[in-house]
């Protein structure tokens, strides 16, 4: 299967948002979408889907069913019956139908920050309380779990604990001991789990994802988990995601909340979505090698070049925690890079509690263009 992710592709012009949202002398690293190529068997499916020239309504394809059912065991020892899986338009929908499906106004969801933005809101919309529970950063600029604090943090109105493992933007993939952990504590409170796990199979070597429902039943029984090949694939802008709900009384009452506001996933989404977790191994595999010498080139050149600024190697996603604190650039140093580098960066401020003075950076790209960005990031710290 040709892997060709040195290649730039032209994404100006495609109302791609990563690219539409910045002028054409900045690089955008800021969005959690990579600038490859997706695997040519997705697109293969797609042109003989198109070509058959019939768009109507659409239904799971059983195949996706199988395929999916095949892959948590063989990746995972994970056992689930095809009638665990609902699939759903996006990861995000997950999350805000697991506040309106498990809590009521006046209750609460527990979440650990910093965090993607969207956990943040979703318990709002539900009308529920956010109760945030700081993730303890280490010297070295790795993050953990301090269980006094996660216990302190629930409280009598806390129903449910929104996980996000791997974990967007610190790049934590917890052990299967954290994550064990974890559930212990939840399940002595009576709270139910909903696990992002969009970004579990982008892990590196070293750092093997667990899926926190398949340590025990009792976990499992307790938990919604929610996956997709969007970013795995680079095939986010098809909305094709799935939510793994093995107890039948919890997905009852999650694909209830779904009744007259959630659409259903689109016919080209599930004609992606399969030939994605079928076919694309191959080329998930060179991925992986490729994302994980962008890491550790960006770590070294964070390192040596960027005076003020840390970086812990991320252990999945292809997303990098920079702190740039000692840099005294402020509590939103996306906006200095922005102005004196022309590299568009996400600020951490918009991750909740702990991400002052933090940026996000996507180095899901060709190399060329990740070199491009760190050579502009070092040379506006040097004139400044």
């Amino acid at each position: 299967m040709p892997c060709d992710f040195d290649r730039f592709i032209e994404r100006r012009g495609t109302d791609s948002v990563k690219w539409h949202h910045c002028e054409n002398d900045v690089l955008p690293m800021w969005v959690a979408d990579m600038d490859f190529r997706s695997p040519e068997p997705v697109i293969r499916a797609l042109h003989e889907r198109v070509e058959h020239g019939v768009f109507g309504y659409s239904t799971p394809p059983p195949e996706l069913y199988e395929v999916i059912v095949e892959r948590l065991e063989r990746l995972y020892g994970w056992k689930v019956s095809p009638d665990a899986l609902y699939f759903l338009p996006g990861v995000v929908t997950g999350l805000n139908l697991a506040c309106h499906a498990f809590g009521s106004p006046g209750e609460a969801a527990l979440i650990q920050t910093p965090v993607y933005g969207p956990f943040l809101y979703a318990p709002g919309h539900a009308g529920l309380d956010s109760e945030l529970m700081p993730l303890t950063r280490q010297a070295d600029g790795r993050y953990i779990v301090d269980w006094d604090i996660f216990e302190r943090s629930i409280t009598p109105r806390t129903r449910l604990f929104l996980l996000c493992n791997p974990h967007n933007p610190v790049g934590r993939v917890f052990t299967r001991q954290e994550l064990t952990r974890m559930a212990e504590i939840c399940l002595a409170h009576d709270l139910i789990i909903c696990s992002d796990e969009i970004h579990g199979d982008l892990v590196f070597r070293g750092h093997p994802q667990t899926p926190i429902a398949s340590i025990a039943p009792e976990i499992e029984a307790r938990t919604v988990t929610l996956i997709a090949p969007s970013k795995t694939f680079n095939i986010a802008g098809l909305h094709c995601s799935v939510a793994i709900i093995p107890n039948p009384e919890l997905r009852r009452r999650f694909t209830s909340a779904t009744k007259g506001l959630v659409p259903g996933v689109s016919l080209l989404s599930y004609v992606a979505g399969l030939a994605a977790y079928r076919d694309g191994g191959p080329w998930l595999e060179a991925l992986l090698c490729y994302l994980e010498e962008n890491r550790d080139l960006l770590a070294e050149r964070v390192a040596r070049d960027l005076p003020g600024i840390q970086m812990a190697k991320p252990e999945g996603t292809y997303l990098a925690w920079l702190d740039c604190r000692e840099a005294d650039l402020g509590d939103r140093p996306g906006q200095f890079f922005l102005q004196h580098a022309r590299v568009l960066l996400s600020d951490g401020t918009g991750y909740g509690p702990g991400g002052e003075g933090f940026a996000r950076f996507c180095f899901g790209c060709p190399r060329s263009m990740l070199i491009e960005a760190i050579d502009r990031m070092a040379e506006a710290l040097r004139k400044r």
